[in-house]
């Protein structure tokens, strides 16, 4: 039988995923690079107990409206209803906007594992290349340091540091094929392409999916044997991203800015 990955839904998409599952969302930070969709999906579902890994925690659809974003949910959709329980992350608050993440850690309903960006790219790549983890300086002589393996190489001091591996994987690419095959526009490539193949199940949502063939075998970022689930937007919701945002969105958000800080 043809290989064919592709998936009618994004409920269907998520429907397995359980209570206390490890997911990994992809993303750098911007809702742009983000699975909008499965992660709304998954909000329906009403899952539970969460631990999720992520570069950021997410800023609200608020945020994301206010510049300009035609599909605005981030991974914030899961904070505000409460499906989770632990976030492992880089970048969980910010000093910008205040998040639903950081009012739930002040209040004790979530738990944070705060890792240095570098570590948590890492790991997780070191859980997709089945390797038994990474020697890295960051963090010597810090509370980072407590419980981990110490090994001298080469005459200087590394921690150990283990392979973060997930259940699933949520991630959103530009492209894909009917075999798994991806590509990503701008920075969604970082922890995207990162995450594709570190956990049991990856799922992607494209903007398009497209025939076998359309991707050139070295235009090809992510091979399709690091994906189990394609999942295409409706053509409304695809961002027609520059890399800039409107004028309109820009003056919109000087004058938040302007009214936080008076």
């Amino acid at each position: 039988m043809p290989i064919n990955k592709i998936v009618s839904s994004f409920d269907e998409a998520v429907a397995d995923i359980p209570d206390g599952a490890t997911i990994m969302i992809g993303g750098f930070g911007t809702v742009a690079s983000t699975a909008s969709m499965l992660l709304e999906a998954l909000a329906r579902k009403k899952v539970k107990n969460l631990t999720t890994i992520s570069n950021s925690c997410g800023f609200g659809k608020d945020v994301w409206k206010l510049l300009g974003a035609k599909f605005p949910e981030d991974m914030d959709v899961l904070v505000r209803n409460n499906c989770i329980k632990k976030a492992i992350a880089a970048a969980p608050v910010s000093s910008i906007y205040p998040n639903n993440f950081e009012k739930k850690l002040r209040a004790g309903e979530v738990e944070l594992e705060m890792l240095p960006q570098g570590t948590l790219a890492e790991r997780i790549r070191a859980a997709k290349a089945g390797l038994g983890g990474i020697y890295t300086q960051v963090g010597l002589g810090t509370s980072v340091e407590k419980g981990k393996e110490v090994k001298i190489i080469d005459g200087k001091k590394y921690l150990l540091e283990l392979p973060l591996k997930a259940d699933f994987a949520l991630i959103k690419a530009h492209k894909g094929d009917r075999w798994g095959n991806l590509t990503y526009r701008y920075t969604s490539r970082t922890f995207n392409a990162t995450m594709a193949g570190a956990a049991r199940v990856t799922i992607v949502e494209v903007d398009k999916v497209v025939e076998l063939g359309e991707l050139k075998a070295d235009e090809i970022h992510t091979p399709g044997i690091y994906v189990d689930r394609v999942v295409e937007r409706p053509e409304k919701y695809i961002e027609q991203d520059t890399g800039t945002i409107s004028k309109e969105a820009q003056e919109s958000h000087d004058r938040f800015m302007e009214r936080k800080s008076a």
